[in-house]
């Protein structure tokens, strides 16, 4: 909170510098931690790759992941095949209606603090009332269906780029991986968790969606990383990620609210992600 009086995460110490959003964390070490070994995530600014990666990194990292994340934990009757443990459901589920009463305790247990964990207490309090409310997820949920619609049409058109079977495996963007393909992946990773995944593509519905699905969790980079990363809804720990991410990567600080825990997820796949050839 003295770092990000927001109280969101993720958040970048680096120098003299703190970083708080999380695309201008990614950005910051695009520019700052690139070298001949480290492949770039963005294309150059004015190609028409550098836009079409901008616009699919900007739809994606505009879809309301804690809206999704709450909705499904508090009405587990939307989810089929969820991955969160029926042992682990009530104490989450407890955890998070909880927050409130939590950030009020800080408050009063922090003076000096007081007005930023009340105003992000009354932030909490206003989304979990329309996280809980059907009407509005099923609305969240419905518009979340366009934006994939679009993202199954741009997958069609690097298929028909590249015709030939077993050619260079293609991304979202291009055949490369960018940084629109970090945040798909978290993306879909995190519906695949949370019991989302037959409804958006696990019916046979977006049969380019599942093929790129399969062949992110191929990546071994995605494995090592992304592979641990949903437990932090169980655990609000992230052992293995926060090490790698740690090893090479300036400070990085992580909360255990549920909020904005899409953009930690995005952050450390981007950090491990920089480490990795780019078909690894």
């Amino acid at each position: 909170m003295r770092l990000n009086p927001t109280g969101e995460v993720p958040v970048l110490v680096h120098n003299d510098s703190v970083i708080c959003d999380p695309t201008q964390i990614m950005d910051y070490l695009e520019q700052n931690f690139c070298d001949e070994h480290t492949p770039k995530l963005i294309p150059e600014e004015g190609s028409t790759y550098y836009h079409r990666v901008q616009h699919y990194r900007e739809l994606l990292d505009s879809l309301q992941m804690d809206a999704y994340t709450h909705g499904c934990i508090l009405h587990p009757e939307i989810t089929v095949d969820s991955q969160i443990p029926a042992y682990a459901t009530t104490h989450i589920r407890t955890q998070i209606l909880n927050t409130e009463s939590e950030l009020k305790k800080l408050a009063a247990e922090n003076p000096d603090l007081k007005d930023a964990y009340l105003a992000k207490q009354r932030r909490i309090k206003s989304k979990l009332f329309d996280h809980d409310n059907m009407k509005h997820l099923k609305k969240l949920l419905d518009e979340l269906e366009n934006v994939l619609d679009q993202v199954e049409t741009e997958l069609q058109r690097r298929i028909e780029e590249t015709p030939e079977e077993g050619s260079q495996q293609t991304w979202l963007c291009g055949n490369f991986f960018s940084i629109a393909d970090v945040s798909l992946a978290v993306t879909l990773h995190r519906l695949k968790f949370l019991g989302l995944s037959r409804r958006y593509w696990g019916n046979g519905a977006r049969v380019n969606l599942e093929t790129y699905y399969e062949s992110v969790l191929n990546r071994p980079a995605f494995r090592r990383v992304l592979g641990h990363v949903n437990n932090i809804l169980i655990s609000a720990v992230l052992p293995t990620a926060f090490r790698v991410a740690k090893k090479k990567a300036p400070a990085f600080v992580c909360g255990t609210l549920l909020v904005g825990l899409i953009g930690g997820a995005t952050y450390l796949a981007f950090t491990y992600f920089k480490r990795r050839p780019l078909m690894s």
